[in-house]
């Protein structure tokens, strides 16, 4: 199959093309997925690692022909594992057929009981954070990073400092917190987990390739605390108030079509003031504490 060859600072990508990712001693190539939208961006990036065997990571939703561009790109090099960093369908869902293809092993954790999870993904017994995975020429760390969702995974190329980021680190936007399965408090936590990591590349579930992975986590860092402090200002101002008395003040530098997901990482933001005794609910209405 014909492939692409791409710096990390340019966008070179069609859907199923194999595009090896420059600066790498593992070769690792980025397979754009057929889902654009306005939450997917361009759509899913899968992940190829590896030379004599492979893994690849978030093979994204149901698709023949995606199925069919995976299986093309490997060839005749056996795929021993395919990891998934959460399950939102546009994640893990095609990892089923892709495992009864190859005979892969599925890497990841199960779907909490929430709203938009993918319960078709069954991994291979119990990961978690902390574990390697072993391969020939390279071996992939397993990082726990709950926040976007209870069981989201990053995996770190330990040979290459270069981790697969998924949901938790998005190129040139912020993920979504969702509530109540997603947590603000673990996210931020996740973030300073991620900042003491030595990184060179963060590959990101939507989006290109990034290099200065501290800049782009501080970043992240530095505006979910602005933005919680936006939202501490609007509510002294506002006193008891509902949501949506809340979120276009707070949230008044986004378009109106992404609103109600805005409303979502407010709510993960309120709750965490809730946690930290700063805020509390009572019915529909949110006050802060003194």
């Amino acid at each position: 199959m014909a492939q692409a060859t791409y710096h990390y600072s340019e966008l070179r990508l069609e859907p199923g093309l194999p595009v090896k990712i420059k600066d790498t001693s593992v070769p690792v190539r980025q397979i754009l997925g057929r889902n654009p939208g306005p939450m997917t961006g361009p759509g899913t990036n899968s992940y190829l690692v590896g030379e004599n065997e492979l893994v690849l990571i978030d093979p994204g939703p149901v698709d023949q022909a995606q199925l069919e561009s995976f299986q093309a790109a490997l060839g005749e090099i056996p795929l021993r594992y395919i990891l998934v960093t959460h399950t939102h369908r546009d994640h893990s869902p095609g990892a089923m057929a892709l495992a009864e293809a190859t005979g892969a092993e599925l890497v990841g954790v199960k779907a909490p009981d929430a709203l938009g999870q993918d319960h078709s993904f069954v991994p291979a017994g119990l990961w978690q954070g902390g574990e390697v995975i072993e391969l020939d020429g390279f071996s992939i760390e397993l990082i726990a990073t709950p926040g976007h969702v209870s069981n989201h995974i990053c995996y770190l190329l330990r040979e290459d400092k270069l981790l697969f980021t998924g949901d938790h680190i998005l190129q040139g936007t912020t993920p979504v917190i969702l509530p109540p399965d997603g947590d603000m408090a673990d996210y931020l936590n996740s973030l300073e987990i991620l900042l003491n990591l030595d990184l060179r590349f963060l590959a990101p579930g939507h989006g290109v390739l990034m290099d200065e992975p501290k800049q782009e986590i501080k970043k992240l860092i530095a505006h979910r605390l602005k933005r919680e402090r936006k939202i501490v200002d609007c509510m002294s101002k506002l006193g008891a108030a509902t949501l949506d008395e809340i979120v276009r003040p707070v949230y008044d530098d986004i378009p109106e079509h992404l609103i109600p997901w805005a409303k979502k990482t407010l709510l993960a933001h309120l709750y965490k003031l809730s946690k930290e005794k700063r805020a509390q609910e009572s019915g529909e209405i949110w006050s802060l504490l003194n």
